[in-house]
């Protein structure tokens, strides 16, 4: 986690050369007129308006603290591209009941607010639009922080989009700026009932004690919730949004003794952040981790199903510390990643069946909702692991496999379902996963060929790697 792709070339203002004495003139007269006095930043494209209400909302639904599963709106997502192929996702998510997860500054959306009391929610406007097109559960995440709340440079031309500016937290002075920020986007956006605090503790890493500044991030996580809950009571609000990393058992340092499993053993400084936020939190809806099922060295223990029982570990651990607050997986991966952050070594089979396997564990782990990180492209047809293929083109916009999962899984078992229990055969228990409700069961064949599996007194054949759905 945390090794998200950046394209900051895509971030760049283009400036048009200018033509002519005349025209420089004008953009100098335009430049002085958006520059406010003292702060020393362009307020070019932002507007003082920014809670004011945008585009038409749904009427909001009595929230509730789960919201299913779902996905979360990368850089590049279906709001863009082809008419054509943007129609045709559109099409696609309309009646699922999808929840989408939007960020407020990185992945697709610009700086909010580039100068103080000036925002800037175009982007955020349009991600927010398509969500509501779909007719699901829009939810935002507050992350990341404008530049001058982190001691960048004000100003709509300033804004650092590297990777290492974007992941900065607020300065702790900041925090209340933050706070207000999130608010504005809670009062421009009333539809919205769901808001997460942060992304994977990002720029909260304390270097001196080499441990988590699991203290500024809780400082920061009361100002927000109070913040919303000012706003509107209703609002869901959750945190903290922890990377549940895991290190090999064999490891002394830093490895937990008691939250452990042949999957690995917790980072013990982890479970000490996430203590601390949980005793000294102003309230939480919900509860919000992430987390891999491979160990921080990437390591499949002892196999990529197996793996998995980890999130099963992980997600049993939170909900009793937390007293069953319900839980979500903010990002869940089960594939290692690239040094590009690519997860391609695998067939699009295989890694079906491994997300499968997955979210089964998280669901066993008494998880209520997730949502899939959708590593979408900007363009091209090969786009492992995503939703839809890209919109660059009237041809894209494509239905993939892992969008027949994760759409699938969302319809069959939403929150408050009642899971059964049902047979397997006992040659057949270590090379399948399965859920089963009422109505229907998810058998995921962990093997790499043929198998004949008998499972709720059926037995079938299932090809390699194979996710079949049996209705009941």
């Amino acid at each position: 986690m945390g090794r998200h792709e950046w394209d900051t070339g895509a971030w760049r203002w283009r400036l048009t050369a200018l033509l002519g004495v005349g025209v420089a003139a004008l953009a100098l007269v335009v430049t002085l007129i958006n520059t406010l006095p003292g702060n020393g930043g362009s307020t070019s494209g932002t507007s003082p308006d920014g809670d004011k209400v945008h585009g038409t909302p749904a009427v909001p639904k009595e929230a509730k603290p789960d919201v299913g599963w779902g996905f979360t709106h990368t850089q590049y997502s279906a709001d863009e591209g082809s008419g054509s192929a943007t129609a045709r996702v559109e099409d696609l998510l309309s009646g699922s009941g999808l929840p989408e997860n939007q960020h407020i500054m990185g992945w697709g959306a610009d700086n909010p607010e580039p100068v103080e009391g000036h925002y800037d929610f175009g982007a955020m406007d349009r991600r927010i639009d398509f969500a509501r097109k779909a007719g699901g559960t829009p939810v935002v995440t507050l992350c990341c922080a404008p530049d001058w709340m982190k001691g960048g440079k004000a100003g709509a031309d300033n804004t650092d989009w590297s990777q290492t500016a974007l992941e900065t937290a607020p300065a702790s002075d900041h925090y209340k700026d933050f706070a207000a920020l999130a608010a504005t986007v809670a009062r421009r956006y009333p539809d919205v009932r769901h808001f997460v605090v942060w992304n994977e503790f990002k720029g909260f890493w304390n270097n001196s004690e080499a441990r988590w500044d699991y203290e500024g991030y809780t400082r920061l996580y009361n100002l927000v919730y109070k913040a919303l809950k000012q706003v509107d009571p209703k609002i869901m609000v959750g945190g903290p949004y922890l990377v549940m990393d895991s290190v090999d058992p064999r490891q002394k340092e830093d490895a937990s003794s008691a939250l452990r499993g042949p999957w690995g053993a917790m980072d013990q400084r982890v479970l000490d952040a996430f203590d601390y936020w949980n005793r000294n939190k102003a309230g939480a809806d919900f509860v919000v981790v992430d987390g891999s099922s491979y160990t921080k060295d990437d390591d499949l223990l002892p196999d990529e199903f197996a793996a998995t029982d980890k999130l099963t570990a992980v997600g049993a651990w939170v909900r009793q510390q937390t007293h069953d607050l319900p839980l979500w997986w903010a990002e869940y991966y089960v594939e290692p990643a690239d040094g590009n952050d690519d997860r391609k070594g695998w067939t699009e089979g295989h890694r079906v069946a491994v997300q499968a396997a997955g979210m089964i564990a998280m669901v066993k782990g008494g998880a209520s909702s997730g949502f899939y990180w959708n590593p979408e492209k900007e363009k091209g047809t090969d786009c492992a692991g995503c939703l839809w293929t890209p919109t660059d083109t009237a041809n894209g916009g494509r239905a993939l496999p892992m969008y027949g999962l994760v759409s699938r899984f969302g319809k069959e078992f939403p929150p408050g379902t009642r899971y059964r229990t049902v047979p397997v055969a006992k040659d057949d228990v270590p090379n399948v996963r399965v859920l089963a409700t009422d109505k229907v069961v998810l058998v995921v064949n962990t093997l790499d060929r043929t198998i004949s599996a008998q499972v709720d007194g059926k037995r079938f054949d299932m090809k390699a790697y194979e996710v079949k759905w049996l209705e009941r």
